[in-house]
């Protein structure tokens, strides 16, 4: 058992609460590891400045057990604010949730076999998300330098969700760049998109009137994507069927060879009867953005598909032509020999009571540039304007952070732009 799985703040917990529902649903012992022991304990830690989500996590949660130890939770939120999460402060007698978080990491690290990494759950937007969640990235990178560090984040709606939501995303998402080895980048609006085209499949509407899609439906969406991504698979299996459990990492190394490009888009299509792929293909690469804002054609340094289906034989006639349609959708750069990496289960954790198949598609992508472009010009924009700068100085905020986070982002999106240019 090498894995820690690190949810932070509201949104992180969330996310992670589907996830655990859908592990525990219908998911084999083979598919919970590495991220569920033997004895059905989560391998998880899950930290809230509040402890209400925290608390539902662990309730709801079937067939899985969560240590007392590993539920960190505090008395009062961070306010949407990254300084505030990210310095720790506190009122005494409380102890910071920096370090009940470390200490119980450092506790699962010393019960794995060999520690090889961590998967971390956390939003862009709010406080404890961003600002913990950077510090928290910042302290396992130092303490565990040679372990993995793969981020689950998500990104706010970009009609804005807070007033604060810029300058957070700026700072978190210059500290994912520093020190975690790959970013699984949830956009908001993109999963309220997916979310909405599944529940119209599902549900019958009245002519011209969109259905609702409740935030639990966009949380188990993201939990979907990770379980396709991230669950064992008969690829990475040895001969006697024993799962290595090392699909988050060589998901990093397949999809981040580059250490300056790290943000990944995640799409995903799931279909119950006859495997048709080439029509699952095209229903996924619907999803997929192709041209930035300003016109500028998309592309993909590399693109990693997950194919979960007992019908896996028939994925196996039309591989080449789905891997090349991918490739060639995703705008795969020419000098990458082999762009698109495949994986291959036989059953279908998403839906593994009835004939189900699934394709799980991630790509490091330029169009996280897009969200980087908004993201420094509204945080610009503020920053000029000495915006709001109080509420971060007060919590040890300072304008070096601003200054070197804008040049960090600037130097991400030249890259990313550079990505086209054979």
């Amino acid at each position: 058992m090498s894995l820690v799985w690190l949810q932070v703040g509201q949104c992180g917990n969330q996310v992670g609460q589907e996830w655990w529902e859908l592990l525990s649903g219908g998911a084999s012992e083979a598919d919970r590891y590495p991220y569920v022991s033997r004895n059905g304990i989560a391998n998880a830690i899950c930290v809230d400045s509040e402890p209400k989500v925290v608390r539902r996590v662990q309730r709801l949660a079937k067939n899985v057990s969560f240590r007392d130890s590993n539920l960190i939770v505090g008395r009062t939120g961070r306010g949407n604010n990254w300084a505030y999460g990210y310095s720790g402060v506190c009122v005494p007698p409380e102890e910071s949730l920096l370090d009940r978080a470390m200490e119980s990491f450092r506790r699962e690290v010393e019960r794995r076999d060999c520690y090889s990494g961590t998967v971390l759950l956390h939003s862009l937007c709010g406080g404890t998300g961003s600002g913990l969640g950077s510090r928290l990235c910042e302290e396992i990178r130092d303490a565990y330098p040679a372990g993995h560090i793969l981020s689950v984040t998500v990104a706010p709606h970009d009609t804005g969700e807070t007033p604060l939501q810029h300058y957070n995303s700026l700072l978190s998402l210059a500290w994912l760049q520093r020190y975690v080895d790959g970013v699984l980048l949830f956009q908001n609006d993109d999963v309220m998109r997916q979310a909405t085209a599944l529940s119209e499949k599902k549900t019958q509407t009245v002519s011209g009137v969109q259905p609702a899609v409740s935030l639990s439906a966009m949380n188990s969406h993201i939990a979907s994507c990770l379980a396709g991504l991230l669950c064992p698979v008969q690829t990475l299996r040895t001969q006697s069927s024993v799962s290595l459990g090392m699909e988050p990492w060589e998901l990093i190394r397949s999809l981040c060879p580059m250490p300056a490009l790290k943000f990944l888009h995640t799409a995903q299509v799931c279909r119950r009867g006859t495997a048709f792929w080439d029509r699952v293909t095209s229903s996924l690469l619907q999803t997929i953005p192709r041209v930035s804002p300003d016109g500028r054609l998309h592309h993909s340094l590399s693109a990693l598909a997950v194919v979960r289906s007992s019908q896996s034989h028939s994925f196996l006639a039309s591989q080449d032509a789905v891997l090349g349609k991918l490739k060639q959708t995703y705008r795969c750069v020419p000098w990458n020999p082999s762009p698109v990496d495949c994986w291959i289960d036989t059953q279908n954790v998403l839906d593994p009571a009835c004939r189900s198949h699934s394709l799980t598609v991630s790509a490091n992508h330029s169009s996280a540039a897009d969200l980087m472009i908004r993201v420094t010009r509204r945080a610009q924009a503020m920053y000029s304007a000495r915006a709001y700068l109080h509420w971060y100085r007060r919590y040890g905020g300072e304008d070096e952070d601003f200054t070197a986070a804008f040049h960090t982002l600037h130097s991400v999106i030249e890259e990313y732009h550079q990505l086209g240019q054979a």
